[in-house]
């Protein structure tokens, strides 16, 4: 075990410097300047002034060697664009699409493993074919679409949740404890609810799959011959040999959530890492995207590592 967590920790650190080099180089490739999108007013010598301020009018060499150095040391530069350290922006941003991810993980989890399931105790039945369609269906949407759907159903057609935001913006702030965590709940429907939809389809459908291969197999006739209940052959025996492929499946998840998380986050105004990557790069702040997807990687990277851990806990195969 110890050497499946150092040789993926090694293939991590690896990931994580392509990615650092690649993001920091596409990003300056790509049209468009820091301040070109400013005030009109702005005269062509302050722009001039502010990018010697920040570093921009030195050789792009000489400023990836600074900026590499600048993150080894745990500093991700300066955000022109919101006035203050890339590292602050972080720790306010960050905790936000962790608990907009996370929530959607578990949800996805939950429902697609139990639709999964359910639909593989009865599969070809009337129930089965529905529940199968209804997921290719939500599988088949764009994610911004759906939450501009989710947005105009539940912010403004039936209003009974927040069309967007983290919080209460007048409120919040004078709540107490669990005043203070509902409204923060409330707002987290929507997204969580739009993300888990587009998750747990897919979840489904392979925890299904992996079900339908299982439960044939001879040591669910041995529980069953031996008189225990359908439920528990199905939940106990059959399910957890059929959840590696999920556990497989993880290191996948997660990754799309963060993606994902990018539209979401912008369509229902989350104040997470993905509103604020969209953010940076309509404004062309080049630390702030870069750090972004830098930690994006850092977190798949790290969603990878578990998966690999809980698959190499279960199946004693992969361990090495």
């Amino acid at each position: 075990m110890r050497r499946l967590i150092a040789s993926r920790l090694a293939q991590s650190l690896f990931v994580v410097l392509c990615v650092t080099t690649l993001s920091f180089w596409i990003v300056r490739l790509a049209p468009g300047q820091p301040f070109s999108y400013t005030s009109s007013t702005i005269t062509p010598a302050i722009r001039a002034h502010w990018r010697a301020q920040y570093g921009y009018d030195r050789p792009v060499g000489e400023q990836f060697v600074r900026y590499v150095a600048s993150v080894a040391r745990g500093q991700f530069g300066y955000s022109w664009s919101l006035h203050e350290p890339v590292s602050q922006a972080l720790r306010d941003s960050i905790p936000r699409t962790l608990l907009l991810a996370g929530t959607s993980l578990a949800l996805s989890l939950l429902l697609g493993i139990a639709v999964g399931v359910y639909q593989a105790r009865y599969p070809g039945s009337w129930a089965d074919r529905s529940i199968s369609a209804v997921l290719v269906f939500f599988f088949s949407l764009p994610d911004f679409w759906l939450a501009i759907m989710m947005l105009l159903a539940f912010g403004y057609w039936l209003p009974i949740l927040p069309a967007g935001g983290y919080a209460d913006p007048v409120m919040h702030e004078y709540m107490g404890g669990w005043a203070a965590a509902g409204d923060v709940a409330k707002h987290l429907v929507l997204p969580a609810v739009t993300l888990t939809l587009l998750t747990a389809a897919g979840i489904a459908r392979f925890q299904r799959a992996a079900m339908l291969d299982v439960l044939p197999l001879e040591f669910v006739r041995t529980a069953r011959a031996k008189g225990a209940s359908e439920a528990r052959v199905v939940w106990r025996h059959a399910l957890r040999s059929a959840l590696t492929p999920i556990i497989t499946m993880l290191g996948l998840l997660f990754p799309l959530l963060i993606g994902g998380s990018l539209f979401v986050e912008r369509v229902f105004a989350w104040p997470g890492m993905g509103l604020m990557a969209a953010d940076a790069i309509g404004t062309r702040d080049y630390d702030l995207i870069t750090a972004t997807v830098i930690i994006g990687a850092v977190m798949v990277a790290v969603g990878n590592l578990i998966a690999d851990v809980l698959q190499a806990a279960i199946d004693p195969r992969v361990r090495g």
